[in-house]
């Protein structure tokens, strides 16, 4: 592979309207005893150590080899190594650059947008903790390589396509960041969970039977399941029982109590307050509303 790869994009009002576009991308070796940065860069990416810079734009900067330092007005000075991945803000001051006993290799893209700002500004991805371990991994070197290839290639809608994988990026990058390295661990216990759960809809569930099951003390499992689906295991099965509900009512004549009775809910008031707190409308309304529509 060579040594440097760059691009530096045309925008057009499209790109914009969009919602969110790349920028730039590229990825650079910086051999030992190398000065850096280079002053080849456009004048809006060029920085020097001595001042740092501020971007109008999001960078993620991926380190594949080497080691080096990182720096930001929120963050103070951070060691960076091999894997580690680091996110510029916009308006954020910053700076960084390789060790000269070692060089490092980056793979970079910049990216703007309504939607990034969405996405970023959040509180997925924060300033003040801009650092993602553990990230030399076949997925990521994979999005990057599939947007060098779409920036080389150009083909219709390059940039729109790019955006996607942009954010399958951030989605393995936030993955990482809050699985670290049980990820494989949590995706096979509530992928398991989630299985158990919906053989369980139609009656009650022993929550702690399925910690068991998983071979896994209740808080632990509890903790980690809140963790990758953001809900604890009594409301995202509490959840399915609604969504299951909701198929029931538009998909027969079963009356309310009858599908409460059905999915195991303890008696029909609570059903229909539960369906309420969670869907805005009572099981009745809700049934009218959306048969109105079909």
């Amino acid at each position: 592979m060579k040594n440097r790869y760059r691009n530096y994009l045309i925008i057009t009002e499209q790109d914009k309207a969009w919602g969110f576009y790349i920028n730039n991308l590229g990825r650079t070796v910086i051999e030992k005893n190398t000065d850096y940065p280079s002053s080849d860069h456009p004048d809006n990416y060029v920085f020097t150590w001595k001042k740092g810079r501020v971007l109008d734009e999001f960078h993620l900067v991926l380190i594949t080899k080497g080691e080096g330092v990182f720096e930001s007005k929120e963050t103070g000075e951070i060691k960076i190594t091999d894997g580690d991945v680091f996110l510029l803000f916009p308006g954020m001051w910053h700076r960084y650059k390789p060790l000269k006993k070692t060089g490092w290799t980056e793979r970079w893209v910049g990216f703007s947008g309504k939607i990034a700002n969405q996405f970023l500004l959040n509180g997925f991805f924060t300033p003040n903790a801009p650092i993602i371990s553990n990230c030399n991994k076949e997925p990521i070197l994979n999005y990057f390589n599939s947007l060098f290839r779409l920036y080389d290639e150009e083909p219709f809608g390059f940039q729109r396509i790019a955006s996607g994988l942009c954010i399958q990026l951030m989605g393995e990058l936030y993955n990482i960041n809050h699985g670290g390295t049980h990820l494989d661990y949590l995706n096979s216990m509530v992928s398991r969970a989630k299985k158990l759960m919906y053989e369980s809809i139609n009656k009650s569930i022993n929550l702690k039977a399925i910690a068991s099951t998983l071979d896994v003390s209740y808080s632990k499992f509890r903790m980690d399941f809140k963790k990758q689906t953001g809900l604890s295991p009594l409301q995202y099965y509490l959840l399915l029982k609604i969504e299951k509900s909701k198929e029931l009512l538009l998909s027969s004549q079963k009356n309310q109590k009858e599908i409460a009775f059905e999915l195991g809910f303890e008696s029909d008031y609570y059903f229909n307050r539960l369906f309420k707190q969670k869907t805005g409308l009572s099981p009745g309304k809700f049934r009218n509303f959306n048969k109105k529509k079909l």
